[in-house]
C-alpha cells in the first residue's frame, strides 16, 4: 500500500493542522515546520513549539507519526541540534533542502544548498552520524535551485551519506510551485537509489496522484498544498486503492473543520489577526469548493472574532435546514 506523508509547510501546517487532517484519515506520516538552525544549541522547548507531539511519542492525537525538520547549512550546529531533538523526544529527523523562501535562501538555508551537493552530503552525514542509529534520517530536496540540472547529484549525496529516505519536489527553487510538476525527474532518481523515494509536487486529485506514481515510478507520495485544498484527499487516495466506495466530504463538512480551525487558533492571535489563518487556508479551498470562494470574499475583511463566528454558524445552519 502507498505511504502517503503530510508535507511540511512554513507558516501554514502547524501541529493543529496535522491534528486536524490525520483525523480524517488516510495520512501515514507528517513532517513539522522547519526547526531554524544558525550555530547555538537550541532549547528544548524551541522543538515543543512547533512539534508539540513530542509529548506523545511524536504521534498526533490520531496515532500518526511526526518527523522533526531541522533547517541549517553547517554541519556541526545540524549535528549537535539534531541530538538536543532526539533528547527532546523527536524519533525521526528529517533535514529541509526544498524551502524556496528567499529569506531563508539568503541565510544559506533550504534550497540554496542545492547548488552544492558536497555541502548537502555534509549536512546528512553530519546528521546520520551524530543520531542514534535507531532514529531514522531523511531529507527533502528540489530538483536544483537555477534550473532542474543537478538532481542526481544531490539525491545520490542525501543517500552516500546515509539518509533512510528522500522525499522530491518534482521542481527547481526557480520554478517555485508553478505548474508543471516534473514527475519524471523523479523517476531518474527512484531508478539511481536503493533508499525509499517519496514524490511530491502539484497533486491536487486523485488523478494526480495515480499519474505522479506513474510517471515518477514511486510508491510513496507527500501531499501538501494538494491536502490544504481537499483535506480528504488522503483518504479517497486510500479507499480507491482498497477498492472501497468513499463519498468525499461536502463543502459543510469543510466548514465545519474551518469552524474548528478559527477555534483552536483564536486563542494564539490579538483579535484583529484571529482570522489570518482561516482566511490563508479559505485561498486553498477556493480551488476545490466554489462555496469557499464565496465564504471568502464575506470574510476576507472581517477582523472581530465574533463577526466571524456568525458567518461560520450562518454557513453551518444549512446542515440543520
Amino acid at each position: 500500500m502507498s505511504h502517503l506523508q503530510l508535507a511540511p509547510m512554513e507558516g501554514v501546517v502547524d501541529y493543529q493542522v496535522r491534528d486536524l487532517l490525520t483525523r480524517i484519515g488516510g495520512i501515514d506520516g507528517c513532517v513539522t515546520e522547519f526547526v531554524r538552525v544558525v550555530d547555538q544549541r537550541l532549547p528544548r522547548r524551541v522543538f515543543r513549539r512547533l512539534a508539540p507531539e513530542l509529548d506523545n511519542d511524536c504521534l498526533t492525537p490520531a496515532g500518526v507519526p511526526v518527523k522533526l525538520q531541522l533547517l541549517g547549512g553547517q554541519p556541526g550546529p545540524m549535528a549537535d541540534n539534531a541530538v538536543r531533538a532526539t533528547l527532546a523526544g523527536a524519533n525521526a529527523i528529517d533535514i529541509n533542502f526544498g524551502c524556496p523562501a528567499k529569506t531563508v535562501n539568503k541565510s544559506d538555508g533550504g534550497a540554496c544548498l542545492l547548488r552544492q551537493p558536497e555541502r548537502v552530503y555534509a549536512i546528512v552525514n553530519a546528521v546520520r552520524q551524530a543520531v542514534p542509529a535507531a532514529i531514522p534520517v531523511s531529507a527533502k530536496i528540489r530538483l536544483g535551485f537555477d534550473a532542474r540540472d543537478n538532481y542526481l547529484e544531490n539525491a545520490s549525496a542525501v543517500e552516500a551519506a546515509g539518509a533512510n529516505s528522500l522525499a522530491v519536489h518534482a521542481r527547481s527553487k526557480a520554478d517555485g510551485y508553478r505548474p508543471p510538476a516534473y514527475w519524471e525527474c523523479i523517476g531518474e532518481i527512484q531508478q539511481k537509489l536503493k533508499i525509499p523515494v517519496v514524490a511530491n509536487g502539484e497533486i491536487w486529485t486523485l488523478e494526480d496522484y495515480h499519474r505522479c506514481r506513474e510517471r515518477s515510478g514511486c510508491r510513496d507520495v507527500m501531499l501538501g498544498r494538494g491536502l490544504l485544498a481537499c483535506p480528504d484527499l488522503a483518504r479517497q487516495i486510500k479507499a480507491s486503492l482498497a477498492g472501497e466506495t468513499y463519498t468525499p466530504m461536502g463543502w459543510l463538512d469543510v466548514c465545519a473543520l474551518l469552524q474548528q480551525y478559527f477555534e483552536l487558533c483564536r486563542p494564539n492571535y490579538p483579535d484583529k489577526f484571529a482570522g489570518n489563518r482561516i482566511k490563508q487556508w479559505l485561498v486553498y479551498l477556493r480551488r476545490q469548493y466554489p462555496e469557499a470562494a464565496v465564504f471568502f470574499e464575506a470574510v476576507k475583511r472581517v477582523q472581530q472574532p465574533e463577526v466571524l463566528s456568525a458567518h461560520f454558524t450562518a454557513q453551518l445552519a444549512q446542515r440543520a435546514g
